[in-house]
């Protein structure tokens, strides 16, 4: 294996959300959200773009803006299931051979950086792409919303890019030195999601309630690349008026 050559983004989306329902269709500069974060995608240039939707009005929206979407399960656990039902039904050929996975509640992320989640998977050993940011802010190092991702970067010696040892909501590692806030944006190889959904639920992942733990814990290799910013998720009102003031300064 060798850096994927045929990559597609897939988003997944679904209407239910206990701080701000129905936020895939929530309007942002005259579009749904969801449509936002589909043209984020396709501006990042790396492949085709899909959207799997756990719902028929999610699919309608993407569809009345030129946007690809497909219906998945509502019933599945995580959006790692819906984009993998998703890839099997738009590609069930097997031409593309990686899968980025691309929150839908991302509507002013950098295109940079979904092209960059791309670049650990330039090393062949390496299963699970994914970014992280050091953090800066003292609150968030004990924040356990905050998820941390615990990797061996080495800013000062060009390093990086960095295998991903364990991701926490605790502050880890212990004493001083860099922590990293982890951003939920993944790359797959295919064959690397496919054996992803198929595995139970971990024992760190059931304690941490983190799904990446489940990669780690059936020995699939994550790498993280060192970022500058975290995106911002769109999971309350407050949230989806800052992203409406952030894309209304962009188009003006």
């Amino acid at each position: 294996m060798s850096r994927p050559q045929a990559p597609i983004v897939l988003i997944p989306a679904r209407m239910a959300s206990v701080r701000l329902p129905g936020k895939p269709l929530a309007d942002i500069c005259g579009e749904p959200m969801i449509v936002q974060v589909w043209r984020r995608a396709m501006e990042a240039g790396i492949g085709p773009v899909c959207v799997a939707a756990a719902e028929p009005e999610i699919v309608a929206a993407v569809a009345a803006a030129g946007g690809q979407a497909v219906l998945t399960d509502p019933a599945h656990r995580a959006g790692s299931h819906h984009i993998f039902e998703s890839l099997g039904k738009v590609d069930p050929a097997g031409r593309h051979d990686a899968v980025v996975n691309l929150q839908g509640d991302l509507p002013t992320i950098d295109p940079a950086l979904i092209r960059r989640v791309l670049d650990p998977l330039d090393d062949t050993a390496v299963d699970i792409a994914t970014l992280a940011v050091e953090i800066t802010r003292e609150a968030e190092r004990t924040d356990p919303n905050v998820v941390k991702a615990v990797a061996p970067f080495d800013p000062a010696a060009g390093r990086r890019v960095a295998r991903a040892l364990y991701f926490s909501r605790a502050t880890v590692p212990a004493n001083a030195g860099p922590h990293y806030h982890h951003v939920g944006l993944y790359a797959y190889r295919r064959a690397a999601l496919a054996r992803f959904v198929a595995l139970p639920p971990g024992l760190l992942e059931k304690r941490e309630k983190l799904e990446q733990l489940r990669a780690l814990e059936a020995g699939l290799r994550i790498d993280v690349a060192l970022v500058d910013t975290v995106p911002l998720g769109v999971d309350t009102p407050a949230e989806l008026e800052r992203a409406r003031s952030i894309l209304a300064q962009k188009t003006r």
